[in-house]
């Protein structure tokens, strides 16, 4: 596969975007946009698994621009969540904005606006996951906030504007965090390798990192940890999450919790790297350690207290966003093909069920718990699917989330993380409850009489089941090729052999028994 491919997958949504911004906004002209939005998402989820497939098949790394941009073991997972999460969401957004304009809650102009900010959403994402420069890295995050901004407020009233503002300001000051971060790795590495030039990239400053001032590194790895994990959602830099995640529109909050999130991980994990090989892995594994149980723990509870079903998803990702944090801090390649596993699993996860949040709000008008019940009777299409998808969350086999947190609970008996685990096993207990309690309070019951008896079209079903069957096909039997790509981006993270993986009990069923070979970049 040849660099180009990499620059057509980023250049496709960000023309999109330009080519429905020049469209003038006038009623007749929604289609419009919504055929150019279908086509530009469908066509980066092909290019994107193209890309991947590329990388996977061969095991061999693609670069582009230079080596500005470059797709590895690592950054596959991420542009596969990309491509396929962005696909469902954006999909789906399409009769879920159409009954917007039905109910006049959105102009043509919003609508094109909407499609605008969704296509340069996907290709920010999509940069800061093929950035090989730690500069464009910190870029490309910080345009993901100035993207989403208009996604967030775009009902143009004043929770969503409120949230919309609180999001820029939370976040734009926190990242700023993580460009402190990158501009002490880079003055560290412009002082160790031979020519300072190639010090932004990222590739360039690895092999040299052992030579690198550790002071300097631990400063910068706690300001990246501080600064992405802002955009991430990790306690306590969250504030602004659950906010932006239950005012956006449905599929928008289905990118941001499956996809925004897990691109913040990714760079904390480029960081991570960089951080064990220069300083050992004591303080980074303590740094996700400490700040992973904290979200968790927080998160849990706040999970249990909401009655907004889309604030109640919100605190569920800042968990397993936390949860993602945790196995990093179990380390080994145990805990880091848990933690890439889990952003994998869980981002499939979210994006369902904020994509079936949403036929709920269009058939009952509400987000409040107490007022929603029946749907199993009024929708029994979606009532199946969002009682599937909160046992799916709650970690229940044979889901895919199952398979990554026994993943991740096994690394944490192998290191020896007792208290952690007791801590982490009783907000999971938490969280079950409270997947539980929606689906006893929401699916079933009641139908509320001012509700009409019938479900949502095919078109706002059809993404849900994608995602729905996918959950279950990656629990049950997950292909092979994304358990190799997760064992070489392990082999990456941990800059070793992933031999383990392949003699833990329990995990060695899902990634096989033969020699783990995988390692290094």
């Amino acid at each position: 596969m040849t660099g180009e491919l990499l620059l057509v997958l980023m250049i496709v949504p960000l023309a999109a975007g330009i080519v429905i911004a020049i469209i003038p906004s006038r009623d007749k002209l929604v289609p419009v946009f919504a055929a150019l939005h279908g086509i530009d998402v469908v066509a980066v989820m092909g290019l994107s698994f193209a890309a991947i497939v590329g990388v996977v098949g061969s095991g061999e790394v693609t670069t582009a621009a230079g080596g500005w941009f470059r797709l590895d073991q690592l950054s596959c997972i991420f542009v596969g969540l990309i491509g396929l999460i962005g696909c469902m969401t954006g999909l789906y957004a399409i009769p879920y904005i159409k009954h917007d304009v039905e109910r006049g809650a959105m102009t043509a102009g919003k609508v094109k606006q909407f499609y605008v900010f969704f296509s340069f959403f996907v290709f920010t994402m999509l940069v800061a996951a093929l950035s090989n420069n730690i500069f464009m890295m910190w870029v490309a995050v910080e345009a993901t906030t100035l993207s989403t901004i208009f996604l967030v407020g775009a009902y143009d009233v004043k929770p969503s504007l409120e949230a919309a503002w609180k999001y820029a300001i939370v976040c734009m000051s926190g990242v700023a965090f993580g460009l402190y971060g990158t501009v002490l790795i880079y003055a560290n590495a412009a002082s160790v390798v031979p020519d300072p030039a190639q010090a932004v990239f990222w590739t360039e400053i690895l092999p040299y990192a052992g030579q690198f001032d550790k002071l300097t590194v631990a400063l910068a790895f706690a300001f990246v940890t501080i600064g992405f994990g802002t955009k991430a959602g990790l306690f306590p830099m969250h504030t602004w999450l659950p906010d932006a995640h239950s005012e956006a529109p449905s599929p928008v909050s289905g990118l941001l919790s499956g996809v925004l999130l897990k691109c913040a991980m990714l760079l904390i994990i480029r960081y991570y790297i960089l951080a064990c090989a220069a300083v050992g892995d004591a303080f980074p594994k303590a740094v996700m350690l400490i700040i992973g149980i904290l979200s968790v723990a927080v998160a849990a509870l706040s999970v249990f207290s909401q009655d907004d079903i889309k604030r109640k998803l919100a605190y569920h990702s800042v968990e397993n966003i936390g949860i993602v944090a945790l196995f990093l801090g179990f380390g080994g390649p145990l805990g880091i093909a848990a933690a890439l596993l889990h952003c994998v699993t869980h981002g499939l996860t979210k994006a369902f069920l904020f994509c079936l949040s949403g036929n709920i709000m269009m058939k009952y008008g509400t987000r409040d718990l107490n007022k929603i019940s029946g749907v199993l009777k009024a929708m029994p299409a979606t009532g199946v699917l969002l009682a599937l998808g909160f046992f799916a969350l709650a970690g229940f086999p044979p889901f895919a989330m199952f398979v990554s947190e026994i993943t991740g609970i096994t690394a944490g008996v192998v290191d020896g993380q007792w208290v952690v685990l007791a801590i982490f096993v009783i907000a999971l207990t938490i969280v079950v409850a409270a997947c539980a309690h929606v689906v006893t309070v929401a699916v079933f019951g009641k139908v509320p009489d001012h509700v009409e008896r019938g479900d949502v079209g095919i078109a706002a079903l059809l993404p849900e089941v994608v995602l729905a069957v996918t959950l279950l096909w990656f629990g049950v039997a997950a292909p092979q090729p994304m358990l190799q790509c997760v064992e070489d981006a392990t082999g990456i993270v941990a800059q070793s052999s992933t031999q383990v993986l392949h003699e833990t009990p329990v995990v060695n069923i899902l990634f096989g028994q033969d020699d783990g070979t995988a390692s290094g970049m």
